[in-house]
Parts: structure tokens; C-alpha cells; sequence
């Protein structure tokens, strides 16, 4: 039978091969030590940072970017768990660490949380690295074959130099809307931070959110930065491949990122809170300007009232299916625009819901009854045989109404420029009457319009466009109306 010392050194052993083997065991090991009253939840998310952390150990990868959603254990994987796994596991106990924050205290946290496990019974059991007495502080501790791991804000980035640079949200929120603090924190990552490595074998990992266009992370790409890309949803046309081989192994629109950490209410509830802009950059690490890409709020000057003698036009833009197999699935939208007068163009409403092909016919027939027979009604006809079929179908059951179906030419963005056009030269108004439950369209259109065209969904931008084709090009021919 086997004597307790003999069961205990069996599976020590058992541990320090399994964590040799990969950092994500290692991580899962140890998790007990830094989160003693929380349960572990994995996802390969989180397989996918520890593989690229393991390049980098591997001289595979030396400059590294991870875009990756706030809570999704990046900080600690990267920070604490990594470094601890280098100098014990991996047996590379002499590598040096600066880590860096946009504060001071957030790199001082890590700082801490490494060193606790290192510490630890556990570790030391394991893997008994000796910290010196000499220098074990909270901003640095040191090693008897003097690697060390520092911490130190990013804007204040001098003395010491690392075989690991490890650079941990560069920008605050205030740092990100602030041009001149923007422009400062880029400064630092392009001439302070290159300065603070060993020499050419050394690595600098970034690890962020986006939270603005012209950020560090937009600087590192243009550098040549490995890129890990995960968005919280899966949006086709924007799969992550990295020099390792790694790309994302989601394939349907809208599937989730760590289901395990965050399902599907929590994540709504994160969009809900966020809102449109933050949720495009820290969620999806898609950032548009905050005051909108392609168009900008401040274009759509609110109107009161509506003034009389206006021509009409309904844009529809048709989803084909409910898409049930999505999480994020596409949106039916008709945005109801008016054009006045003397040439301006007032959008008045926009319906936007999701369901089968029976609730649009359903939807656009009812909005056609509620408009009335004085608005004209253009549907986007989509390419193939089913979407002719579609239109005239649609054409036959709005008998009584006025109907245009065109076949849209040309990508998104061209066909809104007449549009974004018209609203840069202070050509296009809303209609906000002030009642919330009337005017409650307003703000997801608008939101829409300025993250077009990196948004999930261009629904309501498409039928914006058309309703103003419609009544800008086609709507020429109504001048008997005037």
C-alpha cells in the first residue's frame, strides 16, 4: 500500500508535468489560489489567449494584440497566471516582467496578485522559487536568478527593462474621448514603450478594449502586431487569423464568445447598459467615431412639426428569413422620409421587426394602410429569381398603392452617399415630436446610421437610403405633384 508521502510526491509530480504541458492547465490549477470562492468557468476563449501567450514563450510571436471583451479573465491570464507559469512550470524563472496600465494601480494590482501566487503554499510546493528579501515590494519583486516582475503606469515608463513587456489597457475611458490624451498615450506605446524591452528576443504583449478608432490598438496593427480578435458576438466578415494558426471557430452570426462566463440575457443586459457606441468598441472591438462614421448625429437637425404640400416615400428593406439559427438576426425596416418644398428631406419614422417572411408581408402591408395611399411604397428588390418572386408578390398585395421595386446596385456605402451627403449639408431633419413612446425609433436608427458602415445590422441605413433615392432621384418624375 502506498505510504502518504509516496501519494503526495506522485501527484506533485502529476501537477508540474501536467502544467508544463500548457499554460490553460496551469491556469485551471492554480485558479483555486487567486479566486478561492469562486468557480472556475472556461471557455475557448480563454484557450485561445493562453495558446498565443505560449507563442510568445516559444519565440513564435515577439509583438502581440489581444482585443477581447472586459471580463474574459485577459488581465489575469496575462498579468499574474503567465508569468508565474514561465519562471515555474516553463523553468525560465530568470525572465523579467514590466507591466504597465493607463494607472498605476491597476499594474500594482496585478503586481500583487502575481506575487501572492508565487507565494502560495501551493506554488511553492510545486515550483519553490525564492523571492528576495531585498526587493519584495508591491510595484517590484525580484528573484534569487534575478527575474522580476515590475509594474509602473504607462505614462511614466523609465528604469527598467523587460524580456516580457506586458501592457494592460493603455487608455481610460476619459483618455480615449480626450484627443490630446489620446494622442499622448500613442506617443508613449510609439517612442516610450519599444524602449523599455531587453533586446531583439524580447516580447511586448498588449491587451485591451477598443475604445476609439485611432487608439494603441489601431497603432500596433499598423505596426505589424499579432492580432487576436475575439468580438462577444460572431460577425461574419470578421474572422481573427493569426500567424499560429489560430482563427475563430465560430460560424454562425451572433453566437457568443464565453457562453460559460456570459450567456445570452447577461450579454443583452451588457448591450442594453453599454449602448450602441461602447458595445461596437468593447464588446465587438469594432470602435466608430462617437459622433458617427459614414454619417454623424449632429447632421439630422430635430423639427417639430411637419410643414404641409410634402411628397412621401416609404424605404423598405426586406429580411428574407427570421434567421432562427442567429442570435443577432437581421432586421425587416421601413423609414418613412418626406421631402418638402423647397428641397429638404425630413425623416419621419422608421418600423424595424424581426419574424418570417409571412409577418413582413404582414408588417408592410398594415404600415401601407397606416401611411395611406398618399406615400409611396420602394422595396428593394433582392438578387436571384426568389427575390423578383418576393417583390411582385408584394406589388400584388399593396394593389391600391403606390409601388417602386428596385434592385439595389452598387455596395451599402455607395448607395447611402447621396444620403450622407444631403445630411452633411444640413439638407436632411428628424421628426422628434417629444412624445417618448412615439419618438422611441429615433434613437436606434440614429445609432445605426452613426456606426454605418462597421455596425452589426445596416437595416435601417439601407431603407433610409432607398426612401431617399426614391424621392431625391426617381421622385423627379412627381413634380406634378408640387
Amino acid at each position: 500500500m502506498m505510504n502518504p508521502n509516496e501519494a503526495r510526491a506522485i501527484a506533485i509530480a502529476a501537477t508540474r508535468e501536467l502544467s508544463k504541458r500548457s499554460l490553460a492547465n496551469f491556469a485551471k490549477k492554480a485558479w483555486h489560489v487567486l479566486e478561492p470562492a469562486a468557480e472556475l468557468k472556461w471557455g475557448w476563449a480563454l484557450d485561445a489567449i493562453c495558446e498565443h501567450l505560449e507563442a510568445v514563450s516559444a519565440g513564435e510571436i515577439k509583438r502581440l494584440l489581444m482585443n477581447v471583451p472586459p471580463g474574459s479573465m485577459k488581465s489575469l491570464l496575462t498579468g499574474v497566471i503567465w508569468p508565474a507559469w514561465e519562471w515555474g512550470p516553463r523553468n525560465d524563472p530568470a525572465l523579467r516582467f514590466l507591466g504597465t496600465a493607463h494607472k498605476q494601480d491597476l499594474a500594482v494590482r496585478d503586481n500583487l496578485k502575481c506575487r501572492r501566487l508565487i507565494q502560495s503554499q501551493w506554488y511553492q510546493r510545486h515550483w519553490p522559487i525564492v523571492l528576495t528579501s531585498d526587493q519584495n515590494a508591491k510595484t517590484k519583486f525580484e528573484n534569487a536568478h534575478t527575474g522580476f516582475r515590475e509594474a509602473m503606469a504607462f505614462t511614466s515608463m523609465t528604469g527598467s527593462r523587460g524580456d516580457r513587456v506586458l501592457l494592460d489597457d493603455p487608455h481610460s475611458v476619459d483618455d480615449a474621448n480626450s484627443p490630446v490624451r489620446l494622442a499622448a498615450d500613442i506617443t508613449t506605446f510609439r517612442e516610450a514603450l519599444p524602449s523599455r524591452v531587453n533586446n531583439d528576443q524580447s516580447a511586448i504583449v498588449c491587451i485591451m478594449q477598443r475604445l476609439n478608432e485611432n487608439d494603441v490598438s489601431s497603432v500596433a496593427m499598423d505596426l505589424g502586431y499579432d492580432h487576436l480578435m475575439i468580438p462577444m458576438r460572431y460577425e461574419q466578415g470578421r474572422t481573427s487569423v493569426t500567424s499560429i494558426g489560430w482563427t475563430d471557430p465560430r460560424r454562425v452570426e451572433g453566437e457568443l464568445m464565453f457562453p460559460e462566463r456570459f450567456p445570452e440575457s447577461q450579454v443583452v443586459d451588457l448591450e442594453k447598459t453599454l449602448g450602441s457606441y461602447a458595445t461596437a468598441g468593447q464588446l465587438q472591438q469594432r470602435p466608430a467615431p462617437r459622433d458617427g462614421g459614414l454619417f454623424k448625429r449632429s447632421w439630422f437637425e430635430p423639427v417639430s412639426a411637419l410643414p404641409t404640400g410634402l411628397r412621401s416615400v416609404r424605404g423598405w428593406d426586406m429580411a428574407a428569413t427570421a434567421k432562427t439559427t442567429s442570435n443577432n438576426p437581421d432586421w425587416t425596416a421601413g423609414v418613412l422620409m418626406s421631402r418638402t418644398r423647397d428641397g429638404l428631406f425630413i425623416i419621419r419614422h422608421c418600423n424595424r421587426f424581426q419574424g418570417s417572411p409571412m409577418d413582413v408581408e404582414r408588417g408592410i402591408i398594415g404600415q401601407a394602410k397606416i401611411d395611406g395611399t398618399a406615400t409611396r411604397v420602394r422595396i428593394a428588390q433582392d438578387p436571384g429569381q426568389a427575390g423578383k418572386a418576393q417583390a411582385e408578390q408584394m406589388v400584388r398585395k399593396l394593389s391600391g398603392y403606390p409601388v417602386t421595386v428596385e434592385r439595389p446596385t452598387g455596395d451599402k456605402a455607395t448607395r447611402a452617399a447621396p444620403f450622407a451627403s444631403q445630411a452633411e449639408a444640413g439638407n436632411v431633419r428628424i421628426l422628434v415630436t417629444g412624445d417618448a413612446i412615439q419618438d422611441a425609433w429615433i434613437e436606434p436608427f440614429l445609432a445605426e446610421l452613426c456606426l454605418f458602415p462597421a455596425g452589426a445590422h445596416d437595416d435601417q441605413v439601407d431603407a433610409a437610403a432607398d426612401a431617399f433615392n426614391e424621392l431625391a432621384i426617381a421622385g423627379q418624375s412627381w413634380a406634378g405633384l408640387f
